[in-house]
């Protein structure tokens, strides 16, 4: 049996190794180790895969002995001091190496597809972060091949000089190579990662025969002309003069040798970058990493330490310096103890040798090596990192550099974007230029490699299982913060620039919200501090400044009643609690399934309404709201607020469904949570209107979507229910929407203490805080309604069908049809609610009166009355509601005071 386990890093078939346009596909369409199927013949053809020697080590190798090592490594040694070169070297190699360990760690968890950094940050951090760090990255990438060619360039130019050849000028002329240098690379990448590799192990062949000679050379006893160069082989005066800095010039300090020297070291993720043509990337990226970074570290600090004990820092290149055997003339400086006196060009500060200006490329063949190996390099990373960010779908436009070309997927349309913008920057021709800009881009990627290793460590996730053990979360951290600094101790107006575009970028990333799920270790740090938030509320009490509506609300699917959702998450929205509830009956066709969940909660999100779907399975609607509302939330993040949509269709559904819904109602009050009914003249569900006229249910809009401008929200506050009634409208008033319209409330009262009790609400109000436009107190709900009135004989006919003929019917038979429809309504009960059923009434004709521009109305639930029947307590709230244009809302709390005008 052969089982098949997902690779972590590709959630549902997303890899950037797919050869499509569009970034997506499933794991059985995506080709194994990339093969590719030829339809003509019906063969498979192996693309070119590579091992950790030749993939990582190497080509690791040839990017950090770049062209700072064989140009500017002397000079920064001159300038620093044996000793702070070597502080400068090791600060360079901590930050490489830490970030090489946390590289490994993420390589060895989960298979790596292509896309080197940007595909372990982004897979571990999520888009938000992987999106920037992609771009910037394969920014520097192309930078860094600039660096290296502007380098050749220049020496180059210095041949030019030396042998009186100089095409046009001296910059000039490092323009005109430059441009043919990267022409020709560019040839070679696009011809294939097999030619590209042969080429790279040619130039590691050049610079292994160029250390060998120099070392060497440091051995053989110095030529008088080598002498006026500054170079006597190994001396202890020489070496004791060397060991401590002497700066010179305006960038003579650390950290702007620093700033010069760090991008020499920034070539561990050369390896990691081409991860999808390696043959395992898991074994190859940690072995061959950290191979590169001790041997390249070896070198560096051999180099300096030979360079620094065998070379003056100052010399002529004149033989006629020289001095007689018993000279005795004005002499300066530790040449005059080696025979030499260079006293006159160190003080006019015009010496043409020497470690101080120019020592000169160690060895011409090693430079040219050096520099093409590692351009071509860097010219190869960013098209690799690019095409995987352009297949995530990330940012729009750059789809179309994604694609790529024959057997190992070439991505030849990055290729030639990274030659224009190389090309852009050696066109600047000055190799101090561009490498503090460079140094900036690559600290802020090893910072987020760094961090990511450290947030996956520390959210604990079941997830982070990487097989390389020597890793540390701490460190990690301290990489990340040491990366940070030194950006901002080099250069701190490119490390403004560089966070500032991070920040544009992940701030365009978390405005779209990319349809993606990597599994990241920001989820799992979501879910830690939820859960640990959750728990923590568990313990505190419920005090009532905190007080929230958290809303229970009976939407069906959330789709289906757009209006109903709408509204809830205008008040609850980055206030309180809400979950759509949808409960499914047993004569539903629909099933709980996870699919039909994802859909209706991505709609949600869609529609930027913060709330959570939960289906149940229940026989009524009764038994669903009663388990929802006890099973529903999480410690204190459970409801506490019923709302439903109002029951249109009551008079002509069944019987038992009223009774289901008024007893729905029934429960929730004792249960102690408050309840809101909301009406709209043309109700709430669109399901016919979806299946008419075929509108995307995306693009449905509500009344709850517009702004209200300045109409009034009329708030009819019949009785005391601790408050909701007035919270809610203020809540709302907080949005956007609803900022500019009015909140009026109607209270009952009488007519000789009107202005009395209209001052007294007003002081209470004040003292609640609620911003409240005016009190409008109610003095002739008591009469009764007017018997002529439509709504009147509406009223009679409403509940005409649900009445129990007692005075037609025997007693057996009437008893009985008491029993088996409690819902009738008998004579006798019909006196007995007369005079409730008859205000009702007249609070609609007054509600109707004053409310008919209004935007929302908030009128106070009936409280339930026993032996009140389900239809005729059904008949009240349709009477309360019945002929208003505007939302209306039924609402009620549970008798808990929600408002305060107390400190504590």
């Amino acid at each position: 049996m052969k089982f098949i386990f997902p690779p972590l890093y590709e959630e549902d078939g997303e890899s950037c190794n797919n050869t499509g346009d569009s970034g997506t596909g499933s794991l059985s369409t995506v080709p194994e180790q990339g093969e590719e199927e030829n339809g003509a013949e019906g063969k498979t053809t192996e693309p070119v895969r590579f091992g950790w020697v030749t993939g990582v080590m190497i080509r690791c190798m040839l990017n950090i002995w770049g062209v700072i090592l064989f140009l500017r490594l002397s000079w920064i040694t001159s300038q620093a001091g044996i000793l702070l070169t070597w502080v400068i070297i090791l600060m360079s190699v901590l930050v490489t190496s830490i970030s090489s360990l946390s590289v490994s760690a993420i390589a060895t968890n989960g298979r790596v597809s292509s896309g080197g950094g940007y595909f372990m940050i982004s897979r571990t951090l999520g888009p938000e972060m992987g999106g920037p760090i992609g771009m910037v990255f394969s920014f520097a990438n192309a930078l860094g091949c600039a660096l290296n060619t502007v380098g050749f360039s220049e020496s180059v130019r210095d041949l030019l000089v030396e042998y009186n050849a100089v095409m046009v000028d001296e910059i000039n002329d490092v323009r005109i190579v430059g441009t043919i240098t990267v022409t020709v690379l560019l040839l070679i990448s696009l011809a294939g990662m097999e030619w590209e590799s042969k080429t790279q192990v040619l130039f590691f062949l050049v610079l292994m025969v160029t250390f060998a000679n120099y070392f060497v050379g440091t051995f053989i006893p110095a030529t008088p002309q080598k002498q006026s160069k500054g170079f006597f082989g190994y001396r202890v005066e020489i070496f004791v003069e060397n060991l401590l800095p002497d700066w010179r010039g305006s960038e003579g300090n650390f950290f702007q040798m620093f700033a010069i020297f760090f991008p020499s070291a920034i070539g561990i993720l050369a390896g990691a970058n081409i991860s999808g043509d390696l043959k395992d990337p898991q074994t190859a990226i940690p072995k061959g990493t950290i191979m590169a970074i001790f041997s390249t570290t070896m070198s560096y600090l051999l180099i300096s330490i030979t360079a620094g004990a065998c070379v003056l820092r100052d010399a002529s290149g004149n033989l006629n310096d020289s001095l007689p055997v018993n000279y005795s003339g004005p002499c300066e400086g530790l040449g005059c103890k080696l025979g030499w006196n260079f006293t006159k060009c160190e003080q006019s500060q015009s010496c043409s040798f020497g470690l101080s200006n120019s020592f000169g490329p160690l060895i011409t063949a090693g430079l040219f090596a050096a520099s093409l190996s590692s351009a071509l390099a860097f010219l190869v990373s960013a098209p690799k990192v690019f095409q995987c960010l352009c297949r995530d779908n990330i940012y729009p436009y750059i789809g179309f550099f994604g694609k790529g070309y024959g057997k190992n997927d070439e991505p030849l349309r990055a290729y030639i974007l990274t030659y224009f913008i190389a090309l852009a920057f050696i066109l600047i021709a000055q190799l101090n230029v561009i490498a503090p800009l460079i140094s900036n881009f690559f600290l802020c990627s090893y910072a987020l490699i760094n961090f990511s290793c450290f947030h996956a460590s520390i959210t604990n996730s079941p997830g982070w299982r990487p097989s390389f053990k020597y890793y540390s979360k701490w460190t990690a951290l301290f990489g990340s913060i040491i990366s940070v600094v030194l950006m901002f101790l080099l250069t701190w107006w490119a490390a403004l620039i560089t966070f500032g575009i991070i920040l544009f970028l992940f701030g365009y990333v978390t405005y779209k919200k990319p349809e993606v799920n990597w599994g990241s270790s920001v989820q799992a740090g979501t879910y830690n501090m939820a859960l640990s938030y959750s728990v923590s509320l568990s313990s505190v009490a419920d005090h009532v400044k905190n007080f929230r509506p958290q809303c229970l609300v009976l939407t069906g699917p959330p789709n289906l009643r757009p209006a109903l959702v709408d509204f809830v998450g205008s008040f609850t929205k980055n206030v309180s609690l809400m979950i759509c509830g949808d409960i499914l009956m047993d004569d539903d066709k629909s099933v709980i399934s996870q699919r039909n969940t994802d859909k209706l909660v991505k709609w949600l999100n869609r529609r930027k309404v913060r709330s959570f779907y939960t289906p149940f399975k229940g026989d009524s609607l009764r038994e669903g709201a009663s388990h929802l509302l006890q099973a529903a939330g999480l410690g204190k993040m459970k409801p506490n607020t019923l709302v439903m949509g109002f029951k249109t269709n009551w008079q002509e559904c069944s019987p038992s469904s009223v009774e289901n819904y008024v007893n729905t109602i029934y429960d929730t009050f004792d249960s102690n949570y408050g309840v809101c009914i909301l009406r709209m003249m043309d109700g709430l569900d669109i399901t016919e209107e979806l299946q008419c006229e075929g509108v995307c249910a995306w693009n449905i809009r509500t009344v709850f979507q517009n702004k209200q401008g300045k109409k009034n929200i009329d708030v009819y506050w019949i009785s005391d229910d601790g408050g909701l009634t007035l919270l809610v409208p203020y809540l709302l008033t907080r949005r956007k929407r609803w900022r500019r319209s009015k909140v009026r409330v109607f209270v009952i009262g009488q007519q000789q203490t009107k202005e009395d009790e209209r001052t007294e609400m007003m002081v209470l109000l004040r003292r609640f805080r609620l911003d409240v436009h005016d009190v409008i107190v109610i003095t002739d709900s008591e009469r009764p309604p007017f018997s002529k009135n439509e709504h009147t004989r509406v009223f009679r006919d409403s509940i005409a069908g649900f009445r129990l003929r007692e005075g037609q019917q025997a007693e057996g038979p009437a008893h009985q049809e008491r029993t088996e429809g409690p819902w009738k309504i008998s004579d006798k009960q019909m006196d007995a609610f007369r005079l409730k059923s008859e205000r009702k009434v007249r609070l609609n004709e007054i509600i109707r009166r004053n409310s008919k521009h209004a935007a929302l109305v908030l009128v106070s639930v009936p409280v339930p009355q026993g032996g009140c029947p389900s239809s005729l307590y059904m008949a009240w709230l349709d009477a309360l509601s019945c002929g208003l244009h505007c939302p209306i809302l039924l609402i009620r709390g549970n008798q808990q005071n929600v408002l305060t005008f107390y400190c504590q």
